[in-house]
């Protein structure tokens, strides 16, 4: 039996919390007059609170105070907390379950990697909690993605080199961040956003276990050039 280390980011991934950041984030823009888009929102999935502010007070050509910075990343927390506060095991993505009870029947190691600091909540909020044997989170890292810190501790809490690893990720960052690990990226989302990672799926119900299979097997392995991605 091979045992490899998947490693699961959250937002997009496991769960659509994304679609909170962004009406967390676009409320606290409207409230200092910054309008940005659903395109420009994509460039904030998978970076850190303080860097997405800085993104977004760029967009707008604004400064803040450091007291009025910090003051609204607490807001945007409160405000993303609502949201999150009511979700439950309806919110997890297509086929995510059948994923991971087939890495557990096949005796697969099963990490999250992710920048979220809600992570540990929000598994528990959907029932999700005990099919991992690792969180790390944004409360364990001092890098933010691409930086691949998040990934190589989960590979080390897991046992397993970064290289029989394997990343799901839908953030262009946190494919990066794999790639740097020499971890097999496994976009999920869009091929156009996600080009760099080694295969892409739209969703987990495109993923065959057959596919799964191959990677445990090594059969699949990381591609020399992730310009060669393949939508399997």
């Amino acid at each position: 039996m091979h045992k490899k280390g998947f490693i699961f980011d959250l937002d997009g991934v496991i769960v659509d919390t994304a679609k909170y950041h962004f009406l967390a984030w676009k409320k606290l823009a409207n409230s200092i007059g910054v309008d940005f888009s659903e395109t420009q929102n994509e460039q904030l999935k998978g970076v850190s609170r303080v860097r997405s502010l800085e993104k977004i007070l760029q967009w707008g050509n604004k400064t803040l105070s450091e007291e009025e910075f910090i003051a609204l990343m607490a807001q945007k927390n409160e405000d993303y907390l609502s949201y999150i506060n009511k979700m439950d095991a309806s919110e997890i993505l297509p086929d995510v379950s059948r994923v991971l009870d087939f890495l557990i029947e096949k005796q697969q190691a099963i990490a999250l990697g992710s920048a979220s600091k809600n992570a540990t909540p929000i598994l528990k909020k959907v029932h999700l909690l005990e099919k991992f044997e690792a969180i790390v989170d944004g409360n364990d890292v001092s890098k933010a993605k691409p930086n691949p810190e998040v990934f190589l501790i989960g590979a080390k809490l897991l046992g397993i080199a970064p290289e029989d690893c394997i990343v799901f990720e839908d953030s262009v960052a946190g494919v990066q961040a794999a790639n740097t690990a020499n971890i097999i990226s496994i976009g999920i989302g869009e091929k156009s956003v996600l080009h760099e990672a080694d295969y892409i799926f739209k969703d987990f119900t495109e993923m065959s276990q057959e596919f799964i299979e191959q990677i445990i097997s090594g059969e699949i392995q990381k591609q020399s050039n992730s310009d060669l991605s393949i939508n399997n």
